[in-house]
């Protein structure tokens, strides 16, 4: 006897099985999405030879030793050795080929590792230059620099197909996850970090973006659209954003960076130069240090203090030991001229 929320739920079980057949994830327009997909497919196949008899010998057992039926007792069985070899063989080699088709995947779909394929038929020619692209996840909107163009969106992203893109992701507050199903796997943006997303979309239309991971109020609605077109009207929709008068510099930029939600989809046609630079290293404020100056005069006066300590307690050495942290610079020079000690610069 079928329960009968089980025979209400039945004629909607085609539905559901059809409701996965066009889905992004396993249906994705991108090489390195589709590797990934076909990853799942194999994994999930694997863990289908361990799955299915399982059920079914659960099926099996149960009519075969109900009440009432002639089933032969044994109550002195305890072991048997062609089912043990079943039993833990057969789990131990799928977790093998598991194990070597992850470590390979791992490698070859490694996010920083430069495309060697536009797709399974196409390998990219040596001579060809990806696009970058450098992304900065906002709150709650997304950013897209195109350094070599001159020019950046809100909120939209276009490229070229069968083009290498390599991205170049930061954050400007908190960490969120870079995702565009159709074309690659997650990756994260965090501030003050630089991640980068090697990928290529194989077939032209419109798809969508979004961010991953939670970062507040406005997560819900931080997604963004992602045109793919042909070369050409990538270079047509590249000479027409140069003709739009938007210029995004440190100052425009201070007031992008500013809490919004649904934030309209805007375009610049022109940058200011290392922009990105200065939100990675979150100096896009005036009079603001960036991280990685701060991080070369620090490792030049820790070099520096370590060449001072080396020096002999009498004379200069003395003097020049007893220096303060600040007059580091100071006695770089004294040691340099006393006690010929080479610091690099």
């Amino acid at each position: 006897m079928i329960p009968k929320i089980v025979r209400r739920g039945l004629p909607l079980l085609p539905l559901a099985l059809l409701s996965g057949c066009n889905t992004v994830v396993m249906n994705p327009t991108g090489d390195i999405a589709k590797q990934q997909a076909d990853l799942i497919t194999i994994s999930v196949l694997l863990m289908l030879i361990i799955i299915v008899p399982v059920m079914i010998l659960t099926v099996l057992f149960a009519w075969r030793y109900r009440k009432g039926a002639n089933a032969k007792y044994e109550p002195d069985w305890d072991h048997s050795t062609k089912l043990e070899l079943v039993i833990w063989g057969a789990p131990l080699l799928i977790i093998i080929v598991l194990g070597l088709i992850t470590w390979v995947s791992t490698h070859k779909l490694d996010p920083y590792r430069p495309l060697d394929r536009i797709d399974e038929h196409r390998p990219i020619p040596a001579s060809t230059k990806p696009l970058e692209v450098q992304v900065v996840a906002l709150d709650w909107k997304w950013l897209f620099i195109y350094p070599e163009q001159g020019i950046a969106s809100v909120n939209e992203l276009v490229t070229p197909v069968d083009v290498p893109i390599r991205f170049k992701i930061t954050s400007s507050t908190v960490m969120n996850t870079f995702y565009i199903p159709t074309l690659a796997g997650m990756i994260y943006a965090m501030p003050g970090m630089e991640t980068t997303l090697n990928a290529v979309l194989n077939k032209p239309g419109d798809y969508k973006g979004l961010s991953a991971n939670f970062s507040g109020e406005g997560f819900s609605h931080m997604h963004f659209g992602y045109k793919g077109v042909s070369a050409g009207e990538f270079d047509a929709w590249v000479a027409k954003m140069k003709t739009n008068p938007g210029v995004l510099d440190r100052a425009d930029y201070l007031n992008l960076e500013k809490p919004s939600v649904r934030e309209p989809v805007r375009y610049y046609g022109q940058v200011e130069t290392a922009l990105f630079n200065r939100v990675l290293n979150r100096c896009v404020a005036e009079g603001s240090v960036c991280m990685n100056e701060q991080m070369a005069r620090d490792h030049k006066r820790n070099e520096v203090a370590a060449a001072v300590r080396k020096l002999p307690k009498d004379g200069a050495g003395a003097q020049i030991a007893g220096l303060e942290v600040c007059e580091i610079p100071e006695a770089a020079a004294v040691a340099g001229a006393t006690n010929n000690i080479s610091v690099k610069k």
